[in-house]
């Protein structure tokens, strides 16, 4: 039978502790809360207090309810103040020395059956409990911030763990109304591991020049539909937090330079830029601590028309390709008022797509998201056409034809004959290099990348990917097509996975790769960053989802291109791409979706 927590003790009241301090007394249990000094504690107070009120100002907690929460926390200074609880939790910075001199302290003053615990979120359990004359009592119960909203809980057991610690720590999750995976002491855990590999990439990108700080961060939240972009949650995190964490897990995780801290971080921090904390990171804020986001030497305000300025006028619009997104696209530019030329190869595949733009169209009127006359302009917009001549007159190509390169390369070779000067061209590829379409015509500077997402008339993010020949005039005029169609638009290189895919695809190999080397479960892992996160979907959902196999092509351009040893694709996923276990496509992936 699990234990019953009557007292809890919680070492540090900064954000994370006060928010523990308010998830234990929210569940009725007595907390004694501890600073190493008297204003430390009053700060402590106020953070608690405040988090409190703004629950009553929300309707999401009772006065009567905030007032007895407030009366079950006994305020103290000095560790000496925990003799009688039944678990502590140390929630003080991540500085392993601190928390070693911290857990000899606790080992002497709590009682023989304490259990002592930490929040670290990436220091090792074990070496913490070392400090002590019982590591089989020390776990590690990590909450996320802000603790009292999360719901998950990595609970940490070290080799010397008891089993019986484990169970009631657990236990005590359930009864916090906390969702808690179980894992072994290792450098990130769960979600840091995976988190941070990808903060950090992010820092890379936009340390290179490859992309704005606001593009990456608005491609990442469009494109996947996570709640911040990855610079602006260094910022929330804090930037000194973030180094300290990914120099730990580099050291202590095998030294992956995956988790090596990118030059910038450390630059930052020695420079003060330490994020939302200290008013300036990789934004600037109306004030420290302020989430309000200003304008700084390093975000010009922008004039309303700077994207069309020197940019081409766009009236009529190609589209090739008779899949779903040539379709998504078609319907797309039509929509949105341009005359639109759809080309397919054949009479048969031309009424086939008609067909489904039209029936795409309806179900908008259907939904009500557009109406019936909006419907027949848009119908009346499109030519229909089997032949590339038909494209002597555009303004602009938009080719949506199969991922290979030869197909594309001879369909641009065609286009540069056909097309009158002037005319853009671009490609919707998403991880094929658009140089080498540019190269197949005798007008490069006029080619560009237009990456649109599936489905097109939904999901607002255009990628466009400029060239090292791509004309500037090209990129403005892409950018005000992209505007004019209502769409998002994050300008980058022309380098495998643009922004999206880059970021989003080692992140999914990084979490196949601690499948494999069975760490955690799918269900374990998916929980940690749906709830950890705020992930819309765990890494294995989506990856079911996306295609074993897309993502295995994806993670081996990214890898030839690049050589870096930590995006070489997981054995597992080539094993199971092998073995047919493609998603939900056949059925099978990471899950079995045949009775879905």
């Amino acid at each position: 039978m699990a234990r019953e927590f009557t007292s809890v003790g919680v070492v540090g009241l900064g954000t994370m502790g006060a928010g523990i301090v308010e998830v234990f007394a929210r569940n009725g249990i007595d907390v004694v809360a501890v600073e190493i000094s008297a204003p430390a504690l009053e700060r402590g107070q106020a953070t608690l207090t405040r988090s409190t009120d703004r629950a009553v100002a929300k309707g999401k907690l009772d006065p009567a309810d905030r007032d007895a929460l407030l009366d079950r926390v006994t305020f103290a200074v000095g560790l000496d103040a925990l003799h009688a609880v039944d678990l502590v939790i140390e929630a003080v910075p991540e500085h392993l020395d601190l928390k070693q001199r911290i857990f000899a302290e606790l080992d002497r003053v709590c009682k023989p059956d304490a259990i002592l615990a930490t929040n670290t979120s990436s220091l090792s359990v074990t070496e913490i409990s070392v400090a002590t004359s019982r590591p089989n009592q020390v776990i590690g119960i990590h909450f996320f911030n802000p603790a009292p909203v999360m719901k998950l809980v990595e609970v940490i057991r070290t080799v010397v763990t008891s089993a019986d610690v484990v169970a009631d720590v657990e236990a005590l999750c359930a009864r916090l109304g906390k969702v808690d995976v179980t894992i072994n002491d290792r450098a990130g855990f769960i979600a840091n591991a995976l988190l941070f590999g990808y903060l950090n990439h992010a820092v890379a990108l936009f340390e290179s020049n490859y992309a704005s700080r606001e593009d990456i961060d608005a491609a990442m939240k469009l494109g996947c539909g996570l709640p911040m972009g990855p610079l602006a949650l260094m910022d929330l995190i804090g930037v000194d937090t973030a180094y300290e964490i990914l120099d730990t897990m580099y050291r202590r995780g095998g030294r992956d330079r995956r988790h090596a801290p990118v030059p910038l971080i450390k630059q930052m921090v020695t420079a003060g830029l330490l994020g939302r904390k200290s008013g300036r990171g990789f934004y600037t804020y109306e004030r420290p601590g302020s989430p309000v986001v200003v304008p700084d030497e390093a975000t010009p305000v922008a004039p309303a028309d700077a994207f069309s300025e020197g940019g081409r006028a766009i009236a009529k619009v190609g589209v090739v390709g008779s899949g779903t997104m040539a379709t998504g696209i078609i319907e797309v530019f039509a929509r949105a008022g341009y005359e639109v030329v759809s080309v397919t190869r054949g009479a048969e595949k031309s009424a086939s797509i008609c067909e489904a733009v039209k029936t795409s169209l309806n179900k908008g009127v259907v939904r009500g998201k557009l109406s019936e006359e909006e419907r027949d302009g848009a119908l009346g917009r499109i030519t229909w056409s089997a032949t590339l001549d038909h494209l002597a007159d555009v303004d602009l190509v938009v080719e949506a034809v199969v991922e290979e390169l030869s197909v594309k390369k001879a369909l641009f070779a065609s286009l540069d004959e056909i097309c009158k000067p002037g005319v853009v061209l671009a490609t919707t590829t998403s991880s094929l290099p658009v140089i080498e379409m540019a190269m197949a015509t005798q007008r490069p500077a006029d080619v560009v990348g237009l990456h649109f997402f599936n489905p097109a008339p939904v999901m607002q993010l255009v990628e466009v990917v400029r060239t090292i020949r791509t004309a500037p005039e090209t990129v403005a005029t892409a950018r005000a097509v992209c505007a004019a169609l209502g769409k998002t638009s994050v300008v980058c290189g022309d380098r495998s996975g643009f922004v999206v895919n880059a970021l989003l695809f080692p992140y999914l190999n990084d979490a196949v790769k601690m499948l494999e080397a069975s760490y955690s479960t799918t269900d374990d892992i998916d929980h940690a960053m749906k709830l950890g996160c705020g992930y819309p979907m765990g890494p294995f959902e989506l990856l079911d989802v996306v295609g074993l196999d897309v993502a295995l092509a994806i993670q081996r351009e990214l890898y030839l291109e690049l050589r870096e040893p930590g995006f070489a694709p997981a054995p597992l996923l080539e094993h199971l791409v092998t073995a047919g276990y493609l998603g939900r496509k056949t059925g099978r992936g990471f899950r079995d979706h045949t009775h879905r």
